[in-house]
């Protein structure tokens, strides 16, 4: 095939654009466990598309494979900032379309804020189950460490194996069906609850605490709430308010049921009275 023939199909195979593309808008990092994405907005349309770059600061910038000329609007850089203790930031930039080529020498980008997963990134809420010791003098709290996005020789990392003894847990406790809260941090995810009231009934809440981060990023979501079981009888754990309803019910109750019953008596006897006075009298 001839020189010209070829470079007439290569151009009928690739269209070329000019002029700019908008720029992506609202540029945010959303990261939970150190699973990390970059999101913008808007998503564009068939004329341009976005490609993701990022660097950690003051180095060269390096594209994602993944999220070159892309028509989403997130990247995920989970397995790309693997030094957690560094700081990045990220470009967004407005390019064509695959297959479709430009004469822009330098492309429309926003830039993100910058991030540090060690710093930055969301805890989410940890697991945990209660055990009452035999004596049932103390109430253990046995936590999960939440697990990441971070692997190690082929290991799932949690976030104990990450922030090591920065890890802390904060643990938010009450009585059952009371609104005054309590709590207290612990350095371990065993951690045993002293000075409850035996025999009560108490819920808790545990949340991860990291005190060496900024106000803002110390505190992980919040877990499901749990209450321990109460060795109260049923009548020890309903209040005296519901204890005085309950009786005055039950008297409201059987003053209905003697007074329907006195009712139909009455009725019955002036049904039987009438009866009498209507029959004839019988012959002698």
């Amino acid at each position: 095939m001839k020189l010209p023939v070829c470079l007439f199909i290569v151009f009928l195979c690739t269209r070329c654009v000019s002029g700019s593309f908008p720029k992506a808008e609202n540029v945010t990092w959303k990261s939970i466990n150190f699973k990390t994405f970059l999101t913008w907005q808007p998503k564009p349309s068939a004329d341009y598309s976005h490609t993701v770059e990022y660097s950690v600061l003051g180095a060269n910038r390096q594209r994602i494979y993944h999220c070159i000329r892309t028509d989403s609007t997130q990247c995920d850089l989970s397995t790309s900032l693997s030094d957690l203790q560094a700081c990045y930031t990220a470009d967004v930039l407005s390019e064509p379309p695959l297959g479709v080529t430009s004469d822009l020498t330098e492309f429309p980008h926003t830039r993100s804020p910058q991030f540090c997963p060690y710093k930055d990134t969301d805890i989410g809420k940890p697991e945990f189950k209660l055990e009452m010791s035999e004596d049932k003098t103390k109430t253990i709290l046995h936590v999960t460490d939440p697990l990441t996005a971070v692997f190690k020789d082929g290991r799932q990392l949690s976030i104990r194996d990450i922030f090591s003894d920065q890890l802390q847990y904060k643990v938010t406790y009450r009585k059952n069906q009371s609104s005054g809260k309590k709590s207290l941090n612990s350095k371990t995810s065993v951690i045993e609850m002293t000075g409850l009231d035996q025999g009560e009934s108490y819920c808790f809440n545990i949340q991860a605490y990291i005190p060496s981060r900024s106000i803002d990023k110390q505190l992980g979501e919040i877990s499901t709430t749990k209450c321990s079981d109460s060795d109260k009888s049923i009548l020890q754990e309903l209040s005296l308010g519901v204890i005085v309803s309950g009786f005055f019910l039950a008297l409201l109750l059987v003053g209905i049921v003697i007074a329907v019953v006195v009712v139909c008596c009455k009725r019955q006897k002036r049904v039987l009275k009438s009866e009498k006075e209507g029959m004839p009298l019988q012959g002698v």
